[in-house]
This record gives C-alpha cells, structure tokens and sequence, in this order.
C-alpha cells in the first residue's frame, strides 16, 4: 500500500488575521484527498509552532511533512516572511514565494506595479504614520484633494481589516486613526462605484498556463458600504455572492484579462484571487490582489471551482502537486 503524503498544515500566526486562518486551515484539513495525510501545525499569536499541543521547531519540521501548506493570512502568513522561512529551508510550500508576497501585501506598491503595468487602479497616496502627526491638518489634505467619498485602508493588511469609506472630513479624520492602529501606513483612494468582483487565477489548470476563473459578484446588504470582515467570515446573512456574476461578456473578459495580468505583473505563484470595481461608465479597476486567499467554508476561490465543476478538494490536490514538482 502506498503510503500518504504528509502535509503540515499551516494556521494560525501572529497576526490580525488569526481567526480566519483557524478556519482557512479548519477547512484545508477536513477536505485533503484520501492521498494526503494532514498535520494540524497551529502557529500562536507569539509565533511559537505546535503538532498536537507540543511546541516545535520550524526547522524541524522536515522530520514530519514533505509539504507545507500555508493556510496562515495578513501579516506572517503573507507578507514574504513564512515563505522567505521555507525557501531558506528549500521546503516545498503553497502559493507565491517571498517577493510576491511582500509586494502583494503591500497595497501601495502593488497599485504602482498595476499602474505600471496598464492594468486601472484608482487614484491613491500612502501615507505615512508620524509620532505627533496632526490629523486633522493631514484630513483635510485629503478631503481637499480626494473627491469624496474615498476609501481609506491600512497599507499591509487583509480580509477588509481596519478598512473606512469616508465622506466627511471628520470620517477621513477617524478612518485615518483606525488604519494606524492596525498598520504604519494607509492607503488613501478615490472610491468607485459600480459592481464588487473578484476573480481567481491558477496556474497549469485544464491545460492553461493561468486559467482564470470564473468572476463572482458581490452583493452587501443594504446597510453595508462594502464586502467588509463580518461578511466574509462571520455574518451567516452577509453579502451576496453570485458565480458566475452578472456581468456582461466585455466586463467578464475584462476582469479575467485583468486578474491574470496582476498575477503575472506581481509574479505570484499556484494561485491568486484579485478583487475589482466595475465602474459602468469608466470601466474594471484593479483593487488588491490576495496571494493567499481565504479558503474557509465561506471563502470565494471554493465558489469560482465548483462554478467550473471542481470541487474544494481537486483545488488542494492541485496545489499540492505544484508544490511537490516546485513549480
């Protein structure tokens, strides 16, 4: 008999984002192929590695897996610091590997690498945390130079976390402050309205290098100004989402060109998933691209595979494989 693969697990992590990870990594467990045998190696919020409540080494965990599969999110988990770890390592590991990571994190240089690209991006400004910074003086800038509303958003962080739609000065004064008690940095941009999409991409799919997949639309409930953390993690009654959405074959063709174009611009590796705003008179624009994307039971990449006729299991095992041959 052929014995499994063995995988370790990755969730958890000192981060912002641990809870989603619990259940991204909750979910990779319960649906691995029969192949594959899962290790639960939960990362606590100080960083310290676990199988089975004992605390491990990282470096020895060799002596357990023949593959990592990174179900971790936001800081850590994201942004090029546990894939720098491997690739040091030369452990074989899911999603993009440490440069991609880091730039995909941070929102203020993947927006430039869009704009580089060709790729629409709203307008935007980082700016920077100070000791001592005037907020009021640096809101009003803003409210000045932004046509309102606007969005505001920390610079390296995920899942809508410390996220503001602001309108007013005192808002963008407010939502400056709770982006800086999340992150060092925010991100200031002119607020599109139109449809919420996002679209994954994988890579070596039904025989295309980068397959994308199928564009889900997002609904949020009337008194939601966007798809924010509630509703993608803990509001049973949250968004709507539709797969395939309900766009017009130019702005599907659009999202798909455009969501493959990010992947390949940033260098992401195995899969992605980019979120956009179809705008019905300017056109797609390109908000963030997720490296690792939520794979919760609630989580939009497990939406688009069984649009196409896969299932959540097929998408592990083909992540998996990727990892194994290093690609």
């Amino acid at each position: 008999m052929k014995s499994k693969i063995k995988v370790a697990v990755l969730r958890g992590g000192p981060s912002s984002e641990y809870e989603v990870s619990l259940k991204t990594g909750a979910g990779v467990l319960a649906n691995l192929p029969e192949k594959y045998e899962g290790i639960d190696v939960l990362i606590d919020k100080e960083g310290v590695w676990h199988i089975g409540g004992t605390p491990i080494k990282p470096e020895k965990l060799h002596l357990r897996a023949q593959v990592a599969f990174l179900a971790l999110h936001g800081e850590y988990g994201e942004d090029g610091t546990i894939q720098k770890f491997f690739e040091t390592h030369n452990f074989p590991f899911t999603g993009s590997k440490s440069l991609a990571s880091a730039l995909g994190m941070n929102k203020g240089l993947s927006k430039k690498i869009f704009a580089d690209h060709g790729i629409p991006t709203p307008n935007g400004r980082v700016i920077t945390k100070r000791a001592g910074a005037d907020f009021h003086k640096t809101a009003l800038e803003l409210f000045k130079t932004f046509t309102q509303p606007s969005v505001i958003k920390p610079v390296d962080r995920g899942s809508s976390v410390g996220v503001s739609i602001c309108h007013t000065l005192p808002e963008i004064e407010a939502g400056l402050q709770k982006a800086f008690s999340v992150s060092k940095a925010a991100l200031v941009e002119e607020c599109i309205k139109g449809k919420e999409a996002t679209c994954g991409v994988l890579e070596d799919f039904r025989g295309q290098d980068f397959y994308a997949l199928p564009p889900v639309e997002i609904l949020p409930k009337q008194h939601q100004k966007f798809f924010d953390y509630e509703s993608k993690y803990s509001d049973t009654e949250g968004a709507k989402e539709i797969c395939p959405g309900n766009f017009t074959r130019k702005e599907t063709e659009l999202i798909e060109k455009y969501a493959i174009a990010v992947h390949k611009a940033l260098g992401a590796r195995h899969y992605s998933r980019t979120d956009f705003m179809v705008h019905p008179k300017r056109g797609i624009f390109a908000l963030e691209i997720n490296t690792l994307p939520g794979l919760t039971p609630t989580s939009l990449i497990p939406k688009e595979m069984d649009a196409v006729g896969s299932s959540y299991g097929e998408l592990l095992d083909h992540l998996l494989t990727l990892a194994l041959e290093r690609k």
